[in-house]
């Protein structure tokens, strides 16, 4: 028991890891575009052309390496996920698999947070500048975010998120139970094969949707817009399953508990 129980710090740690970059990417892509004001700035006069930033080297070398970060981030998302290298690691960390592929992603994700460099000189594709717009523009936006954001993080109760971040996997493995896959029916186990990204609308919503969208944030939302598209692969009967989860969950909340039946 004793080197099975070795294993929950590591999968306790993965998780708080994921945790806390989920909260970092909250600030990173919604609260510094909403709040910082025009953070590719310096003022509508700073701005380039698309012809002329395009012969500017610092431009240009500043969206390369926000582009190298996003590569090095999908690449890491999407190389893990394969068969081969689900099959190398789970040989090679057991009951952890999962547990390594949250914290890799949490470290890759950490990587673009913390080294994305702005493009202050580079043109912006739309920018509210007058008012109403400066007024209203971003409060639009901040309302769009928060509603993401809530629907986010309800649709995450819908899944198995203990499962999803590898706690669940060395829960069962501790007392014995197995593997958690191994119980979930046909449908869902077709639904997690089809969906990669359960949140896809809502991300892109958080994406696209800022008062100012300059040229670094258009190179943000297009790549990641582009590996959400390629990874949805939803089909009516997973829809159909989704709806039938989504309703079981909110009739167990809704159900009065046995303290309330007994006042």
């Amino acid at each position: 028991m004793a080197p099975a129980l070795l294993l929950v710090p590591a999968a306790l740690a993965s998780f708080l890891l994921a945790f806390g970059t989920g909260v970092e990417f909250v600030r990173f892509a919604s609260l510094r575009p909403l709040f910082a004001g025009s953070p590719e700035a310096g003022g509508p006069d700073a701005h380039q052309g698309w012809l002329a930033a395009l012969k500017d080297r610092s431009v240009l070398a500043s969206l390369a390496w926000d582009l190298g970060l996003l590569l090095l981030f999908v690449g890491q998302h999407s190389l893990m996920a394969t068969e081969t290298v689900k099959v190398w690691t789970s040989r090679c960390f057991g009951v952890l698999q999962r547990s390594l592929y949250v914290a890799c992603t949490a470290l890759a994700l950490q990587l673009v947070m913390r080294y994305w460099e702005p493009v202050p000189r580079g043109p912006v594709l739309w920018e509210a500048r007058t008012e109403p717009w400066t007024t209203w523009v971003p409060l639009l936006c901040f309302v769009l975010h928060v509603i993401s954001w809530l629907l986010i993080f309800s649709i995450l109760l819908v899944f198995d998120y203990a499962e999803l971040m590898g706690l669940k996997q060395v829960y069962y493995h501790v007392l014995g139970l197995g593997e958690p896959l191994a119980l979930k029916s046909p449908r869902a186990l077709r639904l997690f094969s089809h969906l990669r990204h359960p949140v896809c609308v809502e991300l892109l919503t958080v994406l696209w949707v800022v008062p100012t969208l300059g040229t670094d944030r258009l190179l943000l939302a297009l790549l990641l817009t582009l590996y959400l598209g390629l990874a949805h692969r939803l089909d009516q009967q997973d829809l159909r399953y989704l709806r039938a989860q989504l309703q079981r969950k909110l009739q167990l909340l809704s159900r009065p508990q046995d303290g309330d039946k007994a006042e």
